[in-house]
C-alpha cells in the first residue's frame, strides 16, 4: 500500500488551494505558467506543503499561497484583490491535479515540474479534465517512464560518476544485489532500511530518493 505524507482528509482542500494559487498567479496577477511552476517547486513552500503542513494545505487560501510564494523567491508583481471564481479555469484544473499527484506519487514538486512543466500540465486540461483523475495520474506516470527509463538508483549512481562495482564498493552493498535492482528484477521497495540507508549515504541522497514509484513488472 502505497504510504502519503498527508492524510488523504487534507486532500480536497490541498487541492482546491493550489488550483486558486496557479489561477490566481496566472490569471490575475499575470505570471507566466512556467515562472510560477519554477517558483513554486524552489520555494519553501512547496515542500513544505508536500509534507502536509496545515499552514499550507489548509491554512491559507490559494491567493495567499500565490503571494507568498512569488515573495519568497522575489519575484515582482503587481498585486490585486483575492479572485476565486466557481468556473474552474484550465490553470485552476492545473494546480488542482498537480496537488493530487503530488500526494499520490509521493515526488517532490521540483521533481514533477522539471519532468512536466506546469504548461504542459495546463495543456492537459481537454483531455483530461472530464476523466478520472487517476487517468491523469497513469498518465504522469508513463511520462516519468518515458523521460527517465533508469531506475532512479541508476540515476543517483551515475550522477556521482560510480560505476556498480565502486558503489558496491563504498556501500558495503552486494554488486549483484545493486545489478538486480538496477534491471528491476528485484524490487527495491521491498530492500532493508539498512540497505537504502548504506546506498543513499554512499550517494549523498535521501532513502526515499531511491524508491521506485511505479516498478515495471
Amino acid at each position: 500500500m502505497m504510504i502519503h505524507a498527508y492524510d488523504d482528509i487534507y486532500l480536497s482542500d490541498a487541492q482546491k488551494i493550489l488550483g486558486h494559487a496557479v489561477d490566481f498567479a496566472l490569471m490575475s496577477l499575470n505570471i507566466e505558467p512556467d515562472v510560477f511552476g519554477s517558483a513554486f517547486a524552489v520555494s519553501h513552500v512547496s515542500s513544505q506543503f508536500a509534507m502536509g503542513n496545515p499552514v499550507y494545505v489548509a491554512g491559507m487560501n490559494g491567493c495567499e499561497l500565490a503571494r507568498e510564494v512569488l515573495t519568497r523567491v522575489n519575484i515582482h508583481f503587481d498585486d490585486t484583490e483575492d479572485a476565486m471564481y466557481l468556473d474552474k479555469s484550465p490553470e485552476y484544473w492545473a494546480g488542482w491535479a498537480l496537488a493530487f499527484y503530488q500526494w499520490y506519487s509521493s515526488r517532490s514538486f521540483i521533481e514533477i515540474l522539471k519532468t512536466v512543466p506546469l504548461s504542459e500540465i495546463i495543456s492537459m486540461y481537454p483531455v483530461f479534465h472530464e476523466m478520472d483523475i487517476m487517468q491523469f495520474a497513469d498518465r504522469m506516470d508513463e511520462i516519468f517512464k518515458e523521460k527517465y527509463p533508469f531506475t532512479r538508483l541508476k540515476y543517483k549512481r551515475l550522477n556521482c560518476n560510480l560505476s556498480q562495482s565502486e558503489l558496491a564498493r563504498n556501500s558495503g552493498v552486494a554488486l549483484r544485489q545493486i545489478q538486480l535492482f538496477e534491471q528491476r528484477q528485484r524490487n527495491i521497495n521491498n530492500a532493508s532500511a539498512i540497505t537504502l540507508l548504506k546506498l543513499s549515504r554512499t550517494l549523498s541522497c535521501r532513502m526515499e530518493d531511491l524508491i521506485e514509484f511505479q516498478v515495471a513488472q
